[in-house]
């Protein structure tokens, strides 16, 4: 019985906005380690613009959802404000990629150090002490926050980012 137990919470666990976040990064460190193993410059290509599709969505969600709950529930501004300046490197980052191709000069090394960048970045979140722990600790309401997060991620990965921020963000709330 304690191993059905034990099943049941990892079930309950899965849709947790952490885990939900840890997901994200799980798919985009994958999808670095084939970028850099693969010499196709086609495969390349669509490598990094799932990447770059990927954390644009996750940086999105965490930024319009996460961080906030995160802010007002653990008050931990130094913690918030650097994930907030990490983003904001990686995005600038992201948009050159997007401009360029797998024929350009730098296209290697900026995913390359888009990668080192995002690693840096999930390293602070989900060490012991890092933000992922202190949400744990805070009392914030995981669940319904990864239901949020959920529905985000399907509306921004779906396409419908065309809507303006403002009733995104209220649609988002509204199905919370």
């Amino acid at each position: 019985m304690p191993a059905r137990k034990s099943t049941r919470k990892k079930a309950a666990t899965r849709s947790d906005a952490i885990s939900l976040l840890k997901a994200d990064h799980r798919q985009v460190e994958g999808w670095f380690g084939q970028f850099e193993k693969t010499r196709s410059e086609a495969r390349k290509q669509d490598l990094a613009e799932r990447i770059c599709k990927a954390l644009k969505v996750h940086t999105q969600i965490e930024e319009e959802i996460f961080y906030p709950a995160f802010l007002q529930e653990a008050q931990e501004e130094d913690i918030h404000h650097e994930a907030v300046v990490e983003h904001n490197g990686a995005k600038k980052l992201i948009a050159e990629i997007e401009e360029g191709s797998p024929a350009d000069e730098y296209f290697d090394a900026k995913v390359t150090v888009l990668s080192e960048m995002i690693k840096h970045h999930v390293k602070e979140e989900e060490q012991p002490g890092g933000m992922f722990a202190k949400a744990r600790k805070s009392g914030m309401d995981l669940q319904a926050l990864g239901k949020r997060l959920g529905a985000r991620k399907r509306e921004l990965m779906n396409g419908s980012e065309g809507r303006s921020r403002g009733s995104q963000t209220a649609a988002a709330d509204s199905r919370a």
